[in-house]
């Protein structure tokens, strides 16, 4: 059975689908949650910064605080909570226990919380007066004053990092040995994307709807108890095929091998320091993170731009919720598009080859996009040929950028990425994996964040991120040349790791028939 499971496919068949038969009972299972997964986070996503960019006296400004003060000391926070339930639940009860909290929390949003957001936030003349009381302070007192929203995007930033970067990740290289996930990994991507081509046109729908409705009613209101209702039925589907997988696949021999299990029941569990610990002295481990923080803190820089441009382009929240939504299907489609090309570089080229693509992509398109803020920061030549205003073009640039980068991401840096945990032993993969994604992945976005808090509270008032673009394009292509650095460097290591394995095994299967 391994030796067929190993065949190469060839043609159309190899490009398209190099699946066998009796996998697809492991594989679309996987695929289905990672659809979900991705389609709850695009909506997330999209909703978390309609919200507070167009919260009351706030602004794409306020993310970087919210992301540096807010979603990182939650993310250390959970990452405590994480390890000190690991080692109390099994496998299946941890999914769950934290899965079904963030379920919880966006349906009373949605419906308890968000309609009742004048009553719990403080007014915006309040918020205004504390900025004029305190400038350096300018962009941090909305992310206190509209409190609720800051608590919003908090939790939609940890899905995006605990139930898909980990959960699932974490599952899916708990059940996949590497020749399976080398013709797996790039498809578990492309039907997963399937959920960002149809979260766009919910969100395009929900939006379209709200604006239909009377004036005196509050409709993006009503846009957000859809869009909840949505992200509760794409997280249950989620909790109920994890279920069936657990019962039906886990199970089956044919599909997963349950000596992996006994392994990791032989090593000891690591507190919370000596798995921090275990991470600082592990330079493959360091070496992954690297390109997690990388990757943090250079989409980070260029999206926070980009968003203020979104703002001044469209200051509607349905408008601006809609223009996200499209996004989000154009990223769909380009990407599983890429998932194509994607897949068959992983099969027919080295890691190394394959991860640094993804670095190549964004700091080519960075330079692009911050040359078009440059240029319309005074006067651009591109507005006249395209019929259409600055802030416009810089949107539409920008919306190319994140596309292009974001597709490169999911097709390839993500199953790069997650490929390469795979040599390790079982500790490594389930808690040093889960402190380099949650916290290697908030420390990416948090430096990206701490750059830009410090620039705007050092300048202080209301100074906009675009009007710093001239040091944050600079930042954005300094760190892509240390994250292309590291890949060749994890590279060896991955080729190293994986040679010392294949020994490792081969002289095992030669001492058991001695042992017999």
């Amino acid at each position: 059975m391994s030796d067929q499971t190993s065949s190469d496919f060839k043609g159309l068949r190899g490009m398209l689908w190099p699946i066998h038969g009796f996998e697809l009972k492991k594989f679309l299972p996987m695929g289905i949650m990672m659809m979900c997964i991705l389609f709850n986070y695009t909506i997330l996503r999209d909703t978390k910064d309609t919200l507070v960019v167009n919260a009351p006296a706030s602004g794409a400004e306020c993310l970087s605080f919210l992301k540096l003060y807010g979603v990182t000391p939650c993310a250390i926070l959970f990452m405590i909570i994480f390890v000190k339930l690991a080692n109390v639940f099994t496998k299946e009860k941890l999914f769950y226990t934290i899965l079904f909290p963030f379920l919880v929390f966006f349906a009373l949003f949605g419906f308890v919380i968000y309609p009742n957001k004048d009553v719990l936030h403080m007014s915006l003349q309040t918020i205004q007066s504390y900025q004029a009381s305190f400038p350096t302070l300018h962009w941090f007192i909305p992310v206190i004053g509209n409190w609720s929203f800051s608590v919003f995007y908090i939790l939609s930033e940890l899905w995006g990092s605990v139930v898909l970067s980990m959960m699932f990740w974490q599952f899916a290289n708990q059940i996949t040995k590497i020749h399976e996930a080398k013709r797996f990994y790039g498809l578990f991507g492309m039907i997963g994307n399937l959920g960002l081509v149809i979260s766009g046109p919910t969100i395009i729908a929900c939006a379209t709807f709200a604006k239909t409705l009377p004036a005196d009613v509050d409709s993006f209101a009503i846009n957000l108890r859809l869009l909840m209702s949505a992200v509760v039925v794409g997280g249950i589907i989620v909790a109920a095929t994890y279920r069936w997988m657990n019962r039906n696949v886990l199970t089956d021999p044919k599909l997963y091998t349950p000596d992996q299990v006994g392994k990791k029941k032989d090593k000891a569990k690591l507190t919370i320091g000596e798995s921090f610990k275990y991470i600082l002295n592990n330079p493959y481990l360091g070496m992954i993170a690297v390109l997690v923080l990388s990757y943090g803190v250079a989409i980070n820089l260029v999206e926070g731009v980009w968003k203020g441009q979104i703002k001044i382009a469209f200051p509607d929240m349905n408008d601006y919720n809609m223009f996200m939504g499209k996004f989000s299907s154009y990223t769909g489609i380009v990407t599983i598009f890429l998932m194509f090309v994607g897949n068959n570089i992983l099969r027919r080229l080295s890691w190394t080859k394959a991860a640094i693509i993804t670095p190549i992509m964004i700091l080519v398109t960075s330079c692009v996009f911050f040359y078009v803020v440059w240029s319309g920061s005074k006067s651009t030549p591109f507005a006249p040929l395209m019929g259409t205003t600055v802030v416009l073009v810089a949107v539409l640039a920008g919306l190319i950028q994140n596309i292009l980068s974001k597709g490169t991401k999911y097709s390839l840096f993500d199953s790069t990425k997650q490929m390469a945990y795979i040599p390790l032993d079982q500790e490594a993969k389930t808690k040093g994996q889960a402190a380099v994604e949650v916290i290697g992945g908030r420390a990416g976005k948090s430096g990206g964040a701490a750059v830009q808090s410090t620039l705007l509270a050092v300048i202080g008032g209301s100074v906009s991120l675009a009007s710093l673009s001239y040091i944050l394009g600079p930042i954005v292509i300094v760190i892509c040349f240390i994250w292309i650095f590291s890949v060749f460097g994890l590279g060896r290591r991955f080729s190293a790791l994986l040679e010392t394995n294949k020994t490792k095994d081969a002289a095992g299967a030669s001492a058991q028939p001695a042992a017999t």
